[in-house]
């Protein structure tokens, strides 16, 4: 079972900027990736998918201000934070999904291997 391990979340302050990186074990074919949120108490949300650096859907929330990348070659997908808000607050959580449901791919139940979540904290 292939691992995802998340890096580079923290607390900055309102206007500030991070990126979030997730380092798969193993390669993976023919899925796409993405990073997803979740604040206690409310459901997990999709922030960003990408397919083979093809494709990319953002959601409308983070529009502008986030960006996602990966990196075939180190197995390594980016979240670039800028402008970020109190609202961001959340744990942060790589994931992968089957190609076949790219369609639906910021829905939580498109996906099929979860990493274990960083923390992103925004102060105001």
């Amino acid at each position: 079972q292939v691992q995802l391990v998340e890096s580079g979340g923290g607390s900055v302050q309102s206007g500030g900027s991070l990126r979030l990186s997730c380092e798969a074990s193993s390669t993976l074919e023919d899925v796409y990736w993405g990073w997803f949120r979740q604040v206690p108490g409310k459901d997990r949300e999709g922030v960003a998918t990408i397919r083979g650096n093809l494709a990319t859907t953002i959601a409308r929330s983070v529009k502008d201000r986030f960006t996602i990348s990966q990196d075939d070659a180190s197995n390594t997908v980016h979240l670039q934070m800028t402008n970020l808000k109190p609202e961001d607050t959340a744990m942060y959580y790589c994931a992968a999904g089957p190609i076949s449901r790219w369609y639906s791919s910021l829905s939580p139940a498109s996906i099929s291997v979860w990493g274990q979540g960083t923390q992103v904290t925004v102060s105001s």
